[in-house]
């Protein structure tokens, strides 16, 4: 069953169950590209725009009182997610997002003709045009609603993110502060170092990022709505950017507010080019994280064996008994996938032709794609990895009484040549540092026992 929605182009069937209308129907049929449907926390962030621009319109008088009250109806249940399915298309679109902002005017237009008491879609009482997106342009009702979106996001499900697995860290940094074990560099023996000492650069590492992320959030709460189509505001009364991003403020509690420069806010996209670049340094600082946990949990028998991480489901079809790391492993995967939205993203914002940016949903199709995958991902590693993580006390004092370069130690005592001589001695021979320190006759017994010593090799100036 179908109905008969017109636009200016002409008319065209939509389905007798659609609230959309003409324009929607059109991109269904025009842009059959891909599975990839517009991120639905943008459509919600539309529908806010919707509601606060009919408040703003009511009250200068410029709409009228029961349609205003009829568009607020309506775009409420829209950003309470009671229409979600009625919000189709997908990224692959115009540039602007044009297709997406009518798909909102036309569903919120539908609704409310239904609680009108006509039927649902047309244009009376409440016309998609006219009355939902008035004093508004795609131009900057899309980018407005991607700041939102993006910004909500971040408030909303990463910073949280973030702190839970730098909590956790955090914990088991500080059980472990005394945990004395070998240090690597270059991926070979270095000095020893304590496993909370490791665990807390991942701790400040996550916090870098997060303070990164942070700082590029200002620049994305700054709103184009006002500047209609080119950045001038025609067709928009004066001060409806300062007033309608108050409303939103308002009303999503965010710390938004009207972009100085309509202009800018239209034809480039260096705040969520900035938010990316900061997404991309909080994903390099958790494939380091899953990384060195792999590295230490290798094994059990033939790798560093040096931490426990959870078994949580068999690793092989073929091996019985084996156990993968596969928290490392998913979230360097997302990393990555992160990293590449970052080159995405770059591309896009810097296809800014003259007055508008026309890769806008591509934009922020991957801006949210790496706000939810790093967000999911700390929570998970937190979850599943993290707080289950044990270390082997034993191995790791099996590598550190082994490992040559406590050698350094002897250093400020017989010099550098020495030492090395000791160390090079051990290795070849494969005997202890102070067998071959013995054997050499370079110091005594009591003087390799005093001055090698692991637990005072930890901090600056901690020699005898």
């Amino acid at each position: 069953m179908s109905r008969t929605e017109t636009d200016s182009i002409g008319p065209i069937d939509v389905p007798e169950d659609a609230y959309w209308g003409a324009q929607t129907q059109r991109s269904r049929v025009n842009f059959a590209i891909g599975e990839e449907r517009m991120p639905i926390a943008v459509v919600h962030a539309l529908a806010l725009i919707k509601k606060a621009a009919a408040r703003i319109n009511d009250r200068i008088g410029d709409l009228p009182p029961d349609i205003a009250r009829l568009i607020e109806q309506a775009a409420d249940e829209v950003i309470a997610g009671q229409h979600d399915e009625q919000f189709p298309l997908v990224v692959w679109q115009t540039g602007s997002g044009t297709q997406s902002n009518m798909n909102v005017n036309e569903v919120i237009a539908g609704r409310a003709n239904e609680l009108a008491g006509n039927p649902r879609g047309g244009k009376s009482p409440v016309h998609p045009n006219d009355h939902v997106n008035r004093a508004q342009s795609s131009n900057d009702c899309f980018p407005t609603a991607m700041h939102i979106a993006a910004v909500g996001a971040v408030k909303r499900d990463l910073l949280p993110a973030i702190g839970e697995l730098c909590e956790a860290l955090a914990d088991q940094a500080a059980r472990h502060n005394r945990l004395v074990k070998t240090g690597r560099t270059h991926m070979m023996d270095a000095t020893p170092i304590t496993f909370g000492q490791e665990l807390s650069a991942f701790v400040a590492q996550l916090e870098l990022a997060e303070q990164a992320i942070n700082a590029t959030l200002p620049a994305v709460c700054e709103l184009a709505q006002g500047g209609t189509a080119v950045g001038t505001g025609l067709n928009s009364p004066p001060g409806f950017g300062e007033a309608i991003a108050a409303e939103l403020a308002a009303l999503s509690g965010l710390p938004l507010k009207s972009a100085p420069n309509k202009f800018a806010a239209l034809a480039g996209h260096e705040p969520l080019a900035a938010l990316s670049g900061a997404l991309k340094t909080l994903a390099i600082a958790l494939m380091k994280i899953a990384n060195d946990l792999r590295l230490l949990g290798s094994g059990p028998r033939g790798g560093f064996a040096e931490v426990r991480l959870p078994a949580n489901e068999p690793g092989s079809s073929i091996m019985p008994g084996k156990v993968n790391p596969t928290q490392c492993e998913a979230l360097s995967m997302l990393a990555c996938q992160v990293m590449g939205n970052d080159v995405t993203i770059g591309f896009a914002a810097s296809q800014g032709h003259l007055q508008l940016n026309v890769y806008k949903p591509v934009i922020i199709h991957n801006v949210l794609q790496s706000i939810r995958l790093l967000a999911d991902g700390c929570r998970n590693f937190r979850e599943h990895c993290i707080v289950g993580m044990q270390p082997d006390e034993q191995r790791m004092a099996e590598h550190l009484e082994r490992g040559l370069m406590l050698v350094t130690a002897l250093n400020p005592h017989i010099g550098y040549d020495k030492s090395a001589e000791i160390a090079k001695k051990a290795y070849q021979e494969g005997t202890t540092l102070r067998e071959a320190a013995l054997a050499l006759g370079h110091l005594s017994a009591e003087q390799f026992d005093a001055w090698v010593r692991p637990e005072t090799m930890l901090e600056a100036g901690q020699h005898d």
